[in-house]
């Protein structure tokens, strides 16, 4: 009996002995000393890092972004409610990542990778830094592709080229949002991946432009990310940044990413109030030093990649929201000087019903022409140039009641010119119908027209491209120029047009 146990003792030790050593290592521990309005001071944690990624007591993420000799100055990563004075904090030893993948198209999520539409978890097996460095000026290629709005005042006359950063302000309501979701819906079918990134808006109108990219079938082609206003500043502040990880993620792929930020002034305005709460030294109007940095950084990372890289591209539309109609305001100025064009949108236009409100003299696109296609350059070159003039006559002609006959010849062409400029939301044109109404606007076509009919031989015009000029379509989107043989059959397709309406 006594040998029988001390044999199974035996045993047992032996077993112990063979077991796996328990992994012991040390853990640094940081305790809350403040926590308010999205952020905290932290004690402790002598080797954390400038950016990493720290862990609350109850599972709440936040950034290291104050390092202190004594504290550290934490953004809280959502809902800081259960955290309190004395609570304990945890490094990873990581920075802020999010999903990115294929997975993601269709979806909606928030700023940390956090599914919202209610479809289940978000399939993805790889992560990106919602940080990272902007491509080196040798690993980028020239801006020569266009990439088609579908709105025939911005194609023809600020033209937007794959791998540009175009700015979008204007004061509220005046259709910011509507330009840069009807650019999204015009992308379909067109292999260009969408990035919505929603900063500070209300749910509710989230919600309706949600509602109608689905309605239009774009959710397939798009990503929606949603900082909300009711949110934290911190998810706030790095929701941009994590919009662009992920559409990195298609450009380092070969693929074309479009990125509409909207908007960045309540970007600004989250960073300043966390610079504050963080007592960051303020500067003009309160914003800290580094406000422009924040954004060039962001925005840096848009580019078109040299074909030995895949030849991606990351097009960006931040959208700015003006104060009284100021542009020469401190967070314009810095944006403006940043992007490579901007599309003003004016509250005056918008009244009068002159949609979309783009005030085309305040409006630039620094790549030009260069990103049209040959054949939209042969018919809208000096467009921009005719219209400016027109704009100038009319406005001289209200202080005079003599006129030559050139003139008014070219101020009502002018008006007929505006009136085909004008857009129904939702309703994108192609290429080619965009170049067989604006050629005859601008060969006079249109000119005995009354105003109100314009839109009537619009909507003739475009069946005649789609039931006539398939062929000369396929010409126009391969990049060849129109031959005379082109333009005399466009001549003849607008012409017949035009006798039919007057019959």
């Amino acid at each position: 009996m006594i040998k029988t146990i001390l044999h199974d003792m035996s045993r047992t030790f032996e077993a112990l002995a063979h077991e796996k050593k328990a992994d012991l290592r040390a853990t640094e521990v940081g305790y809350v000393v403040y926590v308010g309005s999205g952020i905290a001071r932290v004690e402790g944690l002598p080797c954390v890092k400038s950016q990493e990624l720290l862990v609350f007591q109850g599972g709440v993420h936040g950034i290291a972004f104050n390092i202190d000799p004594q504290e550290i100055g934490v953004i809280v990563l959502g809902d800081y409610a259960n955290i309190a004075a004395g609570s304990k904090v945890y490094g990873t030893g990581r920075v802020v990542d999010i999903p990115v993948g294929d997975g993601l198209l269709g979806r909606v999520m928030s700023a940390t990778g956090e599914p919202l539409d209610g479809a289940g978890g978000i399939l993805s097996t790889e992560r990106y830094p919602v940080e990272q460095d902007s491509p080196s000026i040798m690993d980028r290629a020239p801006v020569i592709t266009p990439l088609e709005t579908g709105f025939k005042v911005i194609d023809a006359l600020v033209p937007i080229g794959k791998g540009q950063r175009e700015l979008i302000l204007g004061d509220r309501q005046t259709g910011k949002t509507a330009i840069a979701l009807d650019t999204i819906i015009n992308q379909r079918g067109k292999d260009v991946v969408c990035v919505y990134c929603a900063i500070g808006q209300r749910g509710s109108a989230v919600a309706q432009l949600i509602a109608a990219l689905r309605r239009h079938g774009a959710m397939e082609h798009s990503i929606v990310l949603v900082a909300g206003g009711d949110e934290s500043p911190g998810l706030q502040f790095i929701a941009p940044y994590a919009a662009t990880s992920i559409a990195e993620y298609f450009m380092r792929l070969g693929r074309n990413v479009l990125v509409v930020y909207d908007d960045l002034t309540r970007h600004a305005r989250a960073y300043r109030e966390l610079s504050l709460l963080l007592r960051r030294p303020p500067g003009r109007e309160a914003y800290p030093g580094d406000i422009f940095y924040i954004h060039s950084r962001l925005l840096e990372r848009s580019t078109h990649l040299r074909p030995e890289l895949g030849g991606g591209s990351l097009t960006a539309m931040p959208i700015l929201e003006t104060q009284a109609q100021n542009m020469a305001d401190y967070i314009p100025t810095n944006l403006i000087s940043i992007t490579d064009g901007q599309i003003y949108l004016s509250p005056e236009f918008f009244q009068k019903g002159n949609l979309p409100a783009v005030d085309i003299g305040k409006s630039v696109s620094r790549v030009g022409g260069k990103t049209q296609l040959p054949a939209y350059r042969m018919i809208t070159g000096d467009l921009r140039l005719a219209y400016s003039q027109f704009e100038e006559l009319e406005s001289f002609a209200r202080f005079s009641t003599r006129l030559d006959h050139e003139t008014l010849k070219t101020i009502e062409r002018g008006r007929r010119i505006r009136e085909v400029l004008k857009q129904p939301q939702y309703k994108p044109l192609t290429t080619t119908e965009q170049i067989i109404i604006l050629m005859a606007a601008t060969r006079g076509y249109l000119d005995s027209f009354e105003i109100l009919e314009i839109a009537d031989v619009e909507e003739r015009l475009q069946q005649v491209v789609l039931n006539d000029l398939p062929t000369l379509e396929q010409q126009i989107l391969s990049g060849k120029t129109l031959s005379e043989d082109d333009m005399r059959l466009l001549a003849e397709s607008i012409q017949r047009v035009v006798k039919t309406v007057r019959e």
